[in-house]
């Protein structure tokens, strides 16, 4: 997303590619932190890391470098064609919205087309998340499962809904940035999840694009630098300087001079910023998402089908564990449904639980959105 009041000018084309390089470039920058928020999350291996410095740790002396970049492949092809969509899909929404498409967009229309591309974002982000989290949880230092191989698997032991188990809280996360709409989540999502198992989650968590666009436009136009104003303009009641609406070639030059060398300054907090906000408001999502994911669940026997090597991941123990403290889900399969996930990580382990793997994408969430941001603007330019 171009800096404010730049967005009628970028063609949908350029948003695209634009997106996709600054996808790319956030991906490799930020994917070793990645694999140490899902080992942490995921039910199987969290309980080997204490925290994000010893899953670090462990994870390169046990695998190598090469470990924290297992299942990179699935979002490099995916994410990157992903986040060109959400730039692109963020532009066509803030376009319908406004009469004018020269006008200065709002942050509440920002905020709502953030949340419209978060949901056609999660078509794509379920099933690359879904490869890649099987990948990175493997933590064997062998040969490992390639991208192909475990979408194969998947499709041949549950057809199309296997290969988005989990696309509800991705929405639901994604889009929650902005929106925040959290009424009837629990009918919702059954009525969802029915349909296909864990589609809550991962549309709970891609509505949140609303609240990342807005935070980086809102965090640009109060770092930009207000318009300096003549010694001899108006004033207000409260001595505030009315500015006038077109300044003198002096001021232009002096304006786009100071603009200029901050921009890039600008650009990046905004950036990082951004990230922050995005995932301090919907990691809990997140953590539900990486749990109905990662965790292989079985139709009943009338439906079920051959299992795979790279789904059979069932952490053990963990029932015996939620009937010994009251959990009132399905014993069986406690992540069957984005509720059933949700109740059980609250009443087993803890409202903790919800936040495990939060440091490392913090720190990831500053440089990978620096990137993601500078190289989008950096090609707008380009291609302009």
């Amino acid at each position: 997303m171009a800096s404010a009041g730049q967005d009628a000018a970028i063609s949908p084309i350029t948003d695209f590619v634009a997106g996709t390089v600054g996808g790319m470039v956030g991906l490799a920058v930020g994917f070793p932190f990645d694999t140490i928020k899902v080992r942490l999350q995921h039910p199987e291996t969290t309980s080997r890391y204490r925290n994000s410095v010893v899953a670090l740790a462990k994870i390169i002396k046990e695998e190598r470098v090469a470990g924290l970049f297992k299942g990179i492949s699935s979002p490099m092809l995916g994410c990157a064609f992903l986040n060109g969509l959400v730039f692109a899909g963020s532009g066509f929404f803030m376009r319908a919205q406004m009469s004018d498409p020269n006008a200065e967009p709002t942050l509440t229309q920002i905020t709502i087309a953030g949340a419209g591309t978060g949901i056609l974002a999660s078509l794509i982000a379920t099933p690359t998340e879904l490869i890649k989290i099987r990948q990175q949880a493997n933590t064997s230092a062998g040969v490992q499962p390639s991208a192909w191989s475990v979408a194969k698997s998947l499709w041949r032991s549950h057809g199309v809904r296997g290969l988005y188990r989990g696309i509800s809280s991705t929405a639901m996360r994604d889009m929650s940035y902005g929106s925040n709409i959290f009424c009837n989540v629990r009918r919702n999502a059954a009525i969802i999840d029915s349909c296909s198992p864990g589609k809550t989650s991962t549309a709970m968590r891609d509505m949140s694009y609303g609240t990342y666009f807005a935070t980086y436009e809102g965090m640009q136009r109060l770092l930009t630098p207000a318009r300096p104003a003549r010694k001899d303009a108006p004033v207000t009641e409260d001595g505030r300087p009315i500015f006038l609406t077109q300044p003198s070639d002096t001021e232009r030059k002096e304006m786009e001079k100071e603009m200029e060398a901050q921009r890039w300054a600008r650009l990046m907090i905004s950036g990082g910023v951004a990230g922050i906000a995005g995932w301090v408001f919907t990691f809990h999502l997140d953590s539900i998402k990486t749990r109905v994911q990662s965790i292989n669940y079985s139709p009943p026997a009338s439906h079920s089908h051959s299992s795979s090597p790279y789904l059979n991941t069932s952490a053990p123990g963990i029932h015996a564990m939620a009937l010994a403290r009251g959990y009132s889900g399905t014993a069986s399969s406690p992540y069957r449904t984005t509720w059933s996930t949700m109740m059980y990580m609250y009443r087993v382990e803890g409202l903790r639980s919800f936040w495990k793997g939060l440091c490392p994408t913090i720190v990831r969430a500053i440089p990978v959105n620096m990137a993601t941001f500078g190289a989008y603007e950096l090609v707008v330019q380009t291609m302009r």
